[in-house]
Parts: structure tokens; sequence; C-alpha cells
């Protein structure tokens, strides 16, 4: 013989409402069930009683009666406790009944939070600074009354806790280099995590990653000895081109006296031009030698 539980059979027999079945969870808009005999009729009973008043009351009433949202809001309206049928209204005027209707304005525009410095430990046991900026807007005013308390502070948290955990799986360098990737995946997360708040996440960018002071002396010391490695490299291949230049040089040279006589013409036209007073005019030793020779022989 099987045997069911109390809420089971009661689910069957319908005097449950769905909206509590076991593995289903709750939807704004659940609230539309039937309602008890008496829960109704006191319903009816101060929905009449406000209309009354509303009536009795006029013009006066009018001011409480009317109600205006701007363009770029939305206003959701609970009935006694419950969400008024056909969403959210606006923007421009609507009525709803005094002491029975309460309202709460949603506004759709875009908004910008700075998210404060996480101090975070990278997957190498780097500690670094992060804070960044996010960008978002609310695209269902239902859902971000009804499904959650607070939806600018519990995005704000959310984005917090979010770029600590995705930072913290990734090295130093990642973080420092790959800023637009690391965006990319917190704007998806954070987009997945609030669209059942009624909140689309339209742009996350990391701001500024700051480093221990230590850290920072390292690696420019490393930075200026990998530059100063680099300056020692490139002179080198520069003093081997010019030697080999140089040697190309002076074969072309060898092979006709008159160049190098020439190159000493060109030498001394580039001193001259500097006004200088003292001019070195290089001979060459053949001549020297031929003077001496006349010298000698004339002795």
């Amino acid at each position: 013989m099987s045997t069911k539980s109390a809420d089971s059979i009661a689910i069957e027999e319908g005097r449950v409402p769905a909206a509590i079945e076991p593995g289903r969870g709750y939807q704004v808009g659940s609230g539309d069930n039937e309602e008890g005999g008496c829960s109704k009729c006191l319903s009816t009973l101060l929905l009449v009683v406000s209309i009354i008043l509303v009536i009795v009351t006029l013009p006066i009433s009018i001011f409480m009666v009317v109600k205006q949202v701007q363009e770029y809001q939305r206003a959701v309206i609970f009935r006694l406790g419950r969400v008024k049928k056909g969403g959210s209204v606006g923007p421009g005027l609507f009525f709803i009944i005094p002491c029975v209707d309460s309202i709460s304005v949603v506004d759709l525009r875009t908004v910008s939070f700075d998210v404060p410095p996480q101090e975070i430990l990278t997957k190498d046991s780097v500690t670094v600074a992060v804070d960044a900026v996010v960008y978002y807007k609310i695209q269902n005013p239902m859902a971000s009354v009804c499904n959650v308390e607070n939806a600018s502070v519990s995005t704000k948290l959310l984005a917090s806790t979010t770029l600590r955990n995705i930072l913290g799986m990734k090295n130093l360098s990642e973080v420092l280099s790959d800023r637009e990737h690391t965006a990319a995946e917190i704007l998806r997360q954070l987009d997945v995590a609030t669209d059942p708040w009624g909140i689309k996440v339209e742009r996350v960018e990391v701001k500024d990653v700051r480093l221990p002071q230590q850290l920072q002396r390292a690696m420019a010391a490393e930075a200026e000895a990998s530059r100063e490695a680099r300056a020692k490299v490139i002179a080198a291949e520069g003093e081997q081109k010019a030697s080999r230049a140089l040697k190309e040089a002076s074969d072309i040279m060898s092979e006709s006296p008159a160049a190098l006589q020439l190159r000493y013409l060109q030498t001394l036209s580039q001193i001259s031009a500097e006004k200088n007073s003292t001019i070195i005019f290089p001979l060459p030793m053949e001549m020297m030698n031929q003077f001496a020779n006349q010298s000698s022989h004339s002795r």
C-alpha cells in the first residue's frame, strides 16, 4: 500500500497553489492564484470603500489619484500587496486608488558605479589591488522590484565578488596584459547572474592594477637590465657592421691611389667649413720619401 505525504495529496486535490510544488521556484505573477472567500470579500470591501472616499473628496483626491512618471521611468503598482495585472506602467500619467495601491518607480537609464579596490591574491601568489567600473541598466522593472530587495546594491556586491573570483584564477602577467579578456569574462558572468533580477550589464572595464612597491622596484630593475642588454647587443652589431663597411672601403681605396687623395681633400673641405683656425693636412709618406731621397743625393 503506497503512502503519500500530506503536501502531495493536497497538491493533487488542488487545495495548495501550484507555486509551492516541490521542485518549482516561486515566480512573479504566481500570486494571482485563487484567494480564500474571506480574503476576497475583504479585498473587495476595501477597494469599494477607497473608491467611495475618492469620489467624496473630489476634487482634492485627484492629486492623490493621478501619478506621473518620466520617459525613462516605469512604475510597478501593488494593489493590496499583489502586483497589479498588466505589468509596469508609464511613461506619462496613470491612476491609482489611494489606501489600496502602492507604487515603486524604477529608473531605466544606464547606471555606472566604481567597484572598490579589491585585494586579490593571483594564481602565482602575488597580491594586487584591482578596481573596475561597471555599466548596467534595468530592462525588466517587474523582476527588479519583485525578485530582489535592492537591485543596485546587489549588483555592486556581486560585481566585487565576481572580480575577485575571476582574477584569483589568473597569473600576474595575464592580469596586467589581458585586461580586455578579463573584462569580457566578468561581463559575461555578471550578465548571467543578474538576468533574473531584470538587469542588463552593458560594459565592464578594469581601471587600474596596483602592485606592491617592492614588486614594482623588482620589475623596474628587471626591465632596466633587459634594456641595457639589448642596447649592448645593438651596439655590438653596429660595430660589426661598421668594421665590415670600413674593410670594404679600404679594399676599394687600395685599388686606386687617387681615391685616397680625393678622400684627403674631402676631409680638408669638411674641416674648413667649420671655421677652424688650425688645419691639419695629411701628406702621403711616398711624397716625404721622395723629398728625403732628393736631399740625400744633393749632399
